[in-house]
């Protein structure tokens, strides 16, 4: 997927946890074989050359398709899986798969907490320890290596944060209405959810739509915060997001 993935396990049986993670990265290696557009043999480049069918594709391919179909749906369009014309399920896959694989590590016996970064997008479940909650820093799109806020998940059991914008990546997010890259008053959008695969599309969704609109979204979608940040440095904030700040 171009990036790198960290684990942090908390907790948990010693054998058990190495096995879930061997798992987890076993994974995370076949999703890239599935979704990669950049490799032609790819299930997914091949899907969309037409040599294959959704039903002819691993199961994973379908509830990718599926995932992303709703993202669409919520956005009303702002989010979408085709890039230029041409099928490109990217924008779900990342987030999926790092939700996906911090939800099999949590599952070994024992462990009590497990935060999974993939690319500096973060899902979190559990605890790190008794009266210790897991926090994540967000990086200031204007100011490299500052934090522009910090986000705690305050005793929730799961809790996901995904940022895009382009300070890393430069103009890279499509505007679906255009096929161009989105042009906006953003620099960057982080947005909090319990789950890390909503966050990610959220966050992508909103940077295309811009401050006014995207914060307008955002504020409507139930369980969601976000932090915008424009490229004037100015700073928007969602009602709730002060109580996950700390």
């Amino acid at each position: 997927m171009g990036t790198v993935f960290s684990f942090d396990v908390r907790g948990g049986e010693p054998g058990a946890v190495r096995a879930a993670l061997r798992a987890a990265v076993a994974g995370l290696h076949r999703v890239d074989e599935l979704f990669s557009t950049y490799r032609a043999d790819s299930e997914v480049s091949r899907l969309a050359r037409g040599e294959l069918t959704v039903q002819r594709c691993d199961p994973l391919v379908a509830e990718v398709l599926e995932l992303g179909a709703e993202a669409e749906r919520v956005s009303d369009g702002w989010f979408s899986l085709r890039h230029r014309g041409r099928l490109d399920p990217t924008g779900v896959v990342k987030g999926w798969a790092a939700e996906r694989a911090a939800r099999l590590v949590a599952a070994a016996a024992g462990v009590s907490g497990v935060s999974v970064n993939g690319g500096g997008d973060v899902q979190l479940l559990g605890v790190p320890g008794a009266e210790r909650q897991w926090r994540v820093g967000v990086s200031d799109p204007l100011r490299p290596g500052g934090l522009a806020a910090v986000v705690s998940a305050a005793g929730a059991p799961e809790l996901a944060v995904a940022t895009s914008g382009t300070a890393e990546r430069g103009a890279h997010i499509v505007d679906p209405r255009t096929g161009r890259a989105a042009v906006t008053d953003l620099v960057a959008v982080t947005v909090v959810a319990p789950r890390l695969v909503w966050a990610d599309c959220w966050a992508t969704a909103a940077f295309a739509m811009g401050a006014r609109e995207g914060l307008a979204w955002l504020e409507a979608l139930s369980g969601v915060e976000a932090l915008l940040i424009t490229a004037g440095d100015e700073v928007r904030c969602t009602a709730g997001l002060a109580g996950l700040l700390g």
